[in-house]
């Protein structure tokens, strides 16, 4: 069973967005609080996170596709602009290239076609494993959010902190693996629909130089960073991060 989300009327324009690793769908809560009326937004849960089932076996990037295919399929939503932001952003170019009906416009905030080493993401299991998510949280942190926000912000990102330790450990380091094993160069290379890229200058897991090398291998795509904020601008820099997905879409004419 997959969690899920929704707001706006039924016949608008759809967004569709695909979380991060270790959040649920209040990653968006802010962005889509400024999105108004204008648009239906759908966000979900991957498994082993938030309101979905745990994790009860191993699985890949592709079953996270499958998943996303099927919320969408059960909602008859036949045509999304898809925005998402880290392994989402993997799960959306898996979209974009698996069931291209879906999609009709690609924002990805955050991420890249392959993310991470075999060797990072193998010490993370193994850490989690031995001691659980609460031994990295800290570090975390300071990946996901810029020194200032941490800084004035101390009460909201002991909330996240809390979110990421919450998480189902097995579902994490499920998702981990699936990271680990997922290359989508070839669908960022088959890309046929308007992409917006976005980058956090502050980012300590996907930093711009990664963000701009995946954009680069996306035809057409638009690149862009947002100052001062970490890995999830959603969260530090929402209006930022709306207005960035309003004009994208207006220009690209996608609602």
């Amino acid at each position: 069973m997959i969690g899920t989300a929704g707001d706006g009327p039924r016949a608008a324009p759809a967004l569709v967005f695909a979380n991060s690793l270790g959040t649920d769908f209040r990653l968006w809560d802010a962005v889509v609080a400024r999105l108004g009326d204008r648009f239906r937004t759908i966000r979900f849960d991957k498994r082993g996170h938030g309101l979905s089932a745990d994790a009860a076996e191993p699985f890949s990037i592709e079953d996270h596709v499958d998943d996303l295919a099927g919320v969408l399929d059960r909602l008859a939503v036949t045509s999304a602009v898809v925005i998402g932001l880290s392994v989402g952003g993997m799960i959306a170019l898996g979209l974009a290239a698996r069931r291209p009906d879906l999609v009709r416009g690609l924002v990805l905030s955050n991420t890249a076609h392959r993310i991470g080493s075999d060797e990072m993401w193998d010490a993370r299991i193994s850490t989690i494993r031995a001691h659980g998510l609460a031994t990295i949280a800290d570090a975390v942190m300071e990946r996901w959010f810029s020194p200032e926000f941490r800084r004035d912000h101390a009460s909201e990102v002991a909330g996240w902190r809390a979110m990421l330790a919450r998480t189902p450990a097995e579902g994490y380091i499920a998702t981990c693996a699936a990271i680990r094993d997922g290359d989508y160069e070839a669908a960022a290379r088959g890309v046929t629909v308007p992409t917006l890229c976005i980058a956090g200058s502050a980012d300590g897991s996907t930093p711009p130089e990664v963000v701009a090398r995946m954009a680069d291998l996306v035809p057409g795509a638009f690149f862009t960073i947002v100052p001062g904020v970490g890995h999830l601008p959603p969260v530090e820099a929402p209006d930022a991060f709306a207005n960035l997905l309003t004009t994208f879409i207006a220009e690209n004419r996608l609602g």
